[in-house]
């Protein structure tokens, strides 16, 4: 920049402000030599009159005229490092509007850089900052709240304005990410200038700085200017009580409609509870909509934020007297929320989880005193919320209800006896467990970034209280000072060598009807020998076909009836396997049995969904050809069908239909080589309506023991998806238009059930049908069907709580369309 012209001596004759701003005015409209000397005399003008800060509402006026006129004038007319220095000398304020304007309709000769280029003087010299300050004073805050107002946008906007200039080819200092980080610093300047004039006994207002910080928070930059403005303040707020009114009035002057997003910026980055009490202050109590926030909107509408967030969020209910009693009674809308049986239906597994652990972190910061207040309530909120999580299809959400069942009942019943569930513990479980003990404040580790803080947080804490690992050490000590007494006189006796006895082995049955004598008769008294015919039945009846039709209904009755007699190893698998061998033996008397069974009395859920396992996999096996040849690749395998255990089959049977559809992909050869089926005729293509059809004909026909539609949802499910997995081993057969009509009128009548896990096997079913019946028929005989069907699909899609049943809808969405594309390439 070139160097200052000295001031003429003449300059001084003239010490009112308001004169050498006229005459500027009409210096700019001559353009001449005497142009310099005027600008240098405005700039004396105003150093005399005390800065920018002196000026009064006549000279700002003019001085924006004057700064109005400056821009625009001719390249002759603004001298090199003058021009610049005549812009970052006035007044702040009056420079941002004025330089924004130009910006915004530069042209006739102005360059947008030139603008750009004082903009940008004007952040790295501390003007910003200066900015701040001057509103912040008492005068400025009984100006016009317009001007304010305009001021706010051009402020925080200062990004978009430069950049919608100059097409994204900004200065590195307008990125959004440089940018508020950088505003940042400025707020903390003018924070450090109010604490001084509060010190000093001066007035002046924080308002406008918080309102700054609302509008950028609610912008979506809370990580840029946050990120500068809570580690210093967290600093500053640990021994100072001025600063720490200062913080709490800059959180408290935000305005309602930008509050929401500023109290989430402080919750997600504050790296403790005992930080973000400091920080806050009493707000929540203050504050309705910091309330509102605080203990409705980001504990039961949303779902989204760590654990930490949550540690943070009622870890600072937790801290402070006056805001225990909002501790109780977001646990009693977190717990009403927990034990409601529409919500366990209607909300999606992650959004329970996350309620879940806002439950044990509430227990973990109450008193005894307060659970003792509310322990009736607790009692009742627990009967009721592990009432309906266990009613759940979904295996997840009956863990879940197990674990905060336990945890209350532990936190109402200290000395008697509490519940306890058998489940297995995974690392989801293992983490809610973990928050029961509560995590000290300073313990949080705060150079963890940003929220994945939060997943680690307490993953050091023991998940045993230290008075239970005293216990369990010494354990030992007293049971060997108490060795001694225990002895008896039989301790002296010597026991016998057995080492080389050998187990008798029991012969296992050589005929099928030896078997049902053994499992029915006098003999099954012997259970030796039970054990042996249990083993040996399924490999017996694949050896003697015919002699197995011959008795094929007995059989199935007996193993569907057959319950064990002792603790033999895979019993459930070894009934299993026998009842699929006698089924793909003598395939439709079988299944006419099974299939009329499932519908009668006096059965179990158990047993209904034992005869829904023994179908698909009776069908898996009659529909899949037996691979033949050899290859070179030993990872080729045969495709199946694997029924998982009971608790999670649905992910198991989903994947049939994805196998399916990897199949329909469009691949090149790689080049490797492929196995070869051997041509075998399809034995499920004779008997798939026996399987299919007397399943999907009494559904809607309550028993009094067993309905479908009401609470047997789970068996409804299971269900469903084994229709989904007949409906897709039945390509290629006879029947398959015929079930596909039928398993789409049975998909359309309870398209809209309230079970999660129904929904999804109504999806599959819908996914089976697109992959196995012909397209022509499909469009011919399915038409109307098809387009009511996709249009639920886009619904469902949309709106359903549940992230597989929207991937579901999807996938067949797109099945669709792929028939659509086939139709269209056929030449007509």
């Amino acid at each position: 920049m070139a160097a200052l012209p000295p001031l003429g001596p003449g300059l001084a004759l003239d010490p009112g402000l308001e004169s050498v701003l006229r005459e500027a005015l009409a210096a700019l409209g001559r353009a001449g030599d005497g142009l310099v000397v005027s600008l240098g005399a405005v700039r004396a003008a105003l150093a005399a009159a005390g800065g920018p800060a002196t000026l009064g509402e006549r000279e700002r006026a003019l001085f924006g005229a004057f700064l109005r006129r400056l821009v625009w004038a001719p390249g002759a007319a603004r001298p090199e490092g003058l021009w610049q220095r005549c812009f970052l000398e006035a007044p702040p304020g009056l420079v941002l509007c004025v330089l924004l304007e130009a910006l915004g309709s530069a042209g006739s000769g102005l360059d947008p850089r030139e603008v750009v280029g004082i903009l940008e003087q004007f952040l790295q010299q501390g003007r910003m900052s200066a900015l701040l300050w001057e509103v912040c004073q008492p005068q400025a805050q009984a100006g016009c709240l317009e001007l304010q107002g305009a001021l706010l946008n051009k402020i925080v906007c200062l990004p978009e304005h430069v950049s919608n200039k100059l097409q994204g080819k900004n200065p590195p200092v307008f990125f959004p990410q440089n940018y508020f980080p950088f505003l940042g610093d400025a707020v903390l300047q003018v924070l450090e200038k109010i604490s001084d004039s509060l010190r000093g006994g001066l007035d002046c207002s924080i308002s406008f700085v918080s309102h700054v910080l609302g509008k950028v928070c609610v912008h979506g930059w809370q990580k840029e200017i946050l990120g500068v403005l809570v580690p210093r303040l967290t600093d500053l707020t640990k021994s100072d009580c001025i600063w720490q009114r200062i913080c709490w009035q800059l959180v408290e002057c935000v305005p309602d409609r930008w509050m929401e997003a500023v109290v989430l910026g402080f919750v997600q980055r504050a790296p403790g509870a005992d930080v973000l009490s400091r920080l806050l202050g009493n707000l929540v109590v203050k504050n309705k909509k910091a309330q509102f926030v605080v203990t409705q909107k980001m504990l039961l509408l949303q779902y989204g934020h760590t654990t930490a967030v949550l540690q943070n969020l009622l870890g600072y209910l937790a801290l402070d007297s006056s805001r225990r009693p909002l501790l109780l009674r977001v646990l009693q809308d977190l717990l009403e929320t927990w034990s409601s049986s529409s919500a366990v239906k209607h909300s999606p597994a992650e959004q329970q989880l996350y309620i879940s652990k806002a439950i044990l972190i509430c227990l973990s910061n109450l008193k005894e005193p307060e659970i003792a207040s509310c322990r009736q309530e607790l009692l009742t909120s627990m009967m009721e919320g592990v009432k309906c999580h266990l009613e759940s299809s979904l295996p997840q959400l009956r863990c879940l209800g197990m674990v905060v069942a336990e945890s209350i009942s532990s936190s109402i019943n200290t000395e008697g006896p509490v519940l306890k569930f058998e489940y297995e513990e995974d690392a989801e479980i293992r983490e809610l467990k973990s928050l029961l003990v509560q995590t000290p404040s300073f313990c949080v580790v705060p150079s963890l970034p940003d929220d994945d803080r939060g997943e680690k947080a307490g993953a050091a804490m023991p998940l045993v209280p230290e008075s239970n690992e005293k216990s369990c050490t010494a354990a030992p000590v007293i049971a060997d000072e108490e060795s001694d007494a225990e002895l008896d006189s039989d301790d002296d006796l010597i026991p016998y060598d057995m080492s080389e006895d050998k187990e008798l082995k029991i012969k296992a049955p050589m005929y099928i009807r030896d078997c049902i004598e053994v499992l029915t008769g006098s003999r099954s008294e012997d259970v030796d020998k039970w054990e042996a015919t249990v083993k040996a039945l399924e490999s017996l009846v694949r050896r003697n076909p015919a002699a197995t039709r011959e008795v094929s209904m007995e059989l199935a009755k007996i193993l569907l009836h057959l319950e064990e007699k002792t603790c033999i190893e895979g019993f459930v698998e070894l009934r299993q396997r026998a009842q699929v061998a006698v089924l793909t033996t003598d395939p439709i008397p079988v299944a006419k049995y099974l299939t009329s069974q499932f519908y009668s009395l006096n059965y179990s859920l158990r047993q209904r969904m034992d005869i829904l396992d023994v179908l698909v996999l009776a069908a898996q096996e009659l529909s899949c050809p037996k691979f033949h040849g050899k290859t070179k690749h030993s990872g080729v395998q045969k495709p199946c069908i694997q029924l998982l255990p009971g608790n999670d089959s649905s992910k198991g049977w989903r994947r049939i239909v994805d196998e399916r559809i990897k199949s329909k992909t469009r691949r090149f050869d790689t080049g490797q080589s492929r196995v070869e089926l051997a041509p075998c005729p399809n034995k499920f293509n004779s008997v798939a309506g026996y399987f299919f059809f007397p399943l999907i004909q009494h559904f809607d026909r309550p028993l009094t023991t067993f309905d479908l539609l009401g609470e047997d949802h789970l068996v409804l499910g299971r269900l469903v998806h084994t229709l989904a997995v007949l409906m897709y081993l039945a390509v290629n057969t006879v029947a398959v238009t015929a079930m596909g009509k039928a398993l789409l009128e049975f998909v359309w009548a309870l398209r809209f059930h309230t079970d999660s896990y129904v929904r999804q096997g109504l999806l599959s079913c819908i996914s089976s049908l697109l992959l196995s019946v012909p397209t022509e028929r499909i469009l011919e005989d399915m038409t109307e069907e098809l387009l009511e069907t996709q249009s639920w699909l886009g619904d469902v899609m949309e709106k359903d709580p549940d992230g597989d049943c929207r991937r579901l809808a999807l996938q067949n969405l797109l099945l669709m369309e792929n028939l659509k594309k086939k139709l269209e390439a056929v030449p007509s």
